[in-house]
């Protein structure tokens, strides 16, 4: 696992320091808050532990910044004030957890672990995957062997169908219902979106996923599932 810690307090940086490189964690550090922020910006890290009181920019301004910036990272805040306010602050600044000093290290681990499972699973839940097919349910974008492909939303919204009940037939009433409703399309469109969507994820590739079944609408075939 990776960490940043921003803490300003060099022995308790120096204790947690301690206890996760013994236990094989990689630590970044950062010794202010503006420093901190750049840091969880530009690198990857699998949770951030964030002091509240720091130099140059406080610990709640850089969780409300880094979430107005797009970066999800679990944050666990540190903080040597435990009112019910200032909990209640921390989580209202787009914290995910929240430990007052002092602190047990077994506690802030098993936090840390906690947040960083609970992410996975989130993670998990937002992809659609089949054979090497894999859809990003919040960027629309599909993956196929290192290739990536942006999706329109009516690319999307049949791609989705296809995958979710995959290798069986979506039909043409199944897939018109998703993009249009109760309207009824000229047939000719669901064809014209069959074919970009065709074009974009089959034809750069010797294995084609997705087929017509004739007459009643269409499905993804991975390969060995001929």
């Amino acid at each position: 696992m990776k960490l940043l810690l921003v803490e300003d307090h060099k022995d308790i940086a120096g204790v947690i320091f301690d206890y996760f490189e013994i236990k094989n964690y990689v630590l970044d550090y950062a010794s202010n808050g503006l420093q901190g922020y750049e840091l969880a910006k530009t690198e990857h890290y699998d949770a951030i532990i964030l002091d509240v009181m720091l130099p140059k920019m406080d610990g709640l301004t850089v969780c409300k910044s880094l979430r107005e910036a797009g970066i999800d990272t679990p944050i666990l805040m540190l903080t040597a004030r435990d009112t019910k306010d200032d909990i209640l602050s921390g989580f209202e600044h787009l914290a995910d957890d929240y430990l007052v000093k002092p602190f047990d290290l077994e506690i802030l681990d098993s936090r840390l672990q906690a947040l960083v499972r609970r992410r996975k699973g989130s993670l998990a839940n937002r992809m659609l995957t089949y054979g090497h097919l894999s859809l990003d349910m919040n960027t629309r974008v599909l993956q196929r062997e290192g290739g990536r492909y942006a999706l329109n939303p009516s690319q999307y919204t049949i791609l989705k169908c296809l995958i979710q009940k995959a290798p069986d037939v979506v039909s043409k009433d199944e897939i018109c219902d998703a993009l249009w409703g109760d309207e009824e399309p000229d047939s000719k469109v669901l064809r014209s979106h069959i074919y970009q969507l065709r074009s974009l994820i089959d034809r750069p590739f010797e294995h084609a996923y997705l087929r017509t079944v004739s007459k009643v609408g269409y499905r993804l075939v991975a390969e060995g599932d001929e």
